[in-house]
């Protein structure tokens, strides 16, 4: 896993389509913002533990 330091208006740039901007922190809550392209699916881990995995094991990931 990397492991990356942002601040609130950095971002980091996922292969050269997908850009993960931080857009606030306030207390224990990240903002974020995700420009992709309109194909690339974008979901929540638990959302996405439902559509394609055990959705119990989602609950743990929360």
């Amino acid at each position: 896993m990397l492991v990356l330091t942002r601040r609130a208006g950095e971002s980091i740039i996922i292969g050269d389509e997908i850009e993960l901007k931080v857009l606030k922190i306030r207390g224990n809550q990240v903002h974020l913002g995700i420009e992709a392209p309109r194909d690339a699916a974008v979901h929540r881990r638990e959302v996405w533990m439902r559509i394609h995995g055990d959705p119990q094991r989602a609950e743990h990931h929360k």
